[in-house]
């Protein structure tokens, strides 16, 4: 793919660095001249406008007279604040700053595709499987910090229920364990290759239509790409809760 032009400018100012970086860690670069990605410059540019954003929220909260900014991410906050309580359970506050984070940069790298010069990050697969690590790795450790070691694997080895016959109490958690084991790993696989699908699909389909037709059509196209854009959002994070859920939970 051609580079964008915020790409050539990272390569620019920080390739050398970048690459220097890459061959000290002994990671195989490629293109030894322009060591930055567009999907990673694609993902700085988020980071980097959201870090704008929310400096510029800040200073504009204000109690009396709420602004229309203000107001939006409030109505944000509310609604995945009660989709965690609804799926994660009431204990689900201390998880909605990470929700939010990730909603909002996952929101933002599928958006951005829409500006003229620029892509969204999500349609390159390497982008949602850095999400879906990051989630996993991050519900692992609330289960392990809710519920300690022991208790945590208990989830992974199926309910012991002392009415159940001795046998099936004795045979149901070494079935059960690589079952889950199994289960756990293919939660990263189905949670990048629904985004990174869809997104990649909404990001071809809009490219072609705008190549064949520069005008009125694909204004529809992108109407359907915003919208792909928050419907996979919202599964991302209805699975990030429902993992959340399960691993934090202290009833079986």
């Amino acid at each position: 793919m051609e580079q964008l032009a915020f790409t050539a400018l990272l390569n620019r100012l920080f390739g050398r660095q970048v690459l220097a970086l890459l061959q000290a860690l002994h990671i195989h670069v490629k293109r030894a001249a322009t060591p930055i990605s567009n999907s990673f410059a694609m993902e700085l540019l988020v980071a980097l406008l959201l870090t704008i954003f929310f400096i510029v929220l800040r200073f504009r909260l204000s109690v009396e007279r709420p602004g229309g900014l203000q107001q939006t991410m409030e109505g944000i906050l509310g609604f995945v604040d009660n989709m965690a309580d609804e799926v994660i359970g009431h204990h689900s506050s201390k998880y909605v700053p990470y929700l939010i984070t990730l909603g909002m940069f996952i929101l933002s790298c599928n958006l951005i595709g829409l500006v003229p010069g620029l892509i969204s990050p999500t349609a390159v697969a390497i982008v949602p499987l850095g999400c879906a690590l990051l989630t996993w790795f991050y519900y692992h450790y609330q289960g392990l910090r809710t519920n300690g070691p022991f208790g945590y694997l208990k989830h992974f080895i199926g309910p012991q229920d002392k009415e159940m016959p001795v046998l099936l109490r004795l045979t149901l958690p070494i079935l059960m364990f690589p079952i889950e084991i199994v289960s756990h790993l293919a939660r990263v696989m189905s949670l990048t290759i629904r985004l990174w699908a869809n997104m990649f699909a909404g990001e071809l389909v809009t490219l072609v239509f705008f190549s064949l037709i520069p005008f009125a059509i694909p204004v529809v196209f992108d109407g359907l790409h915003i919208f792909v854009s928050v419907i996979q959002t919202y599964i991302f994070l209805l699975l990030a809760c429902v993992y959340l859920g399960e691993a934090t939970g202290q009833e079986h």
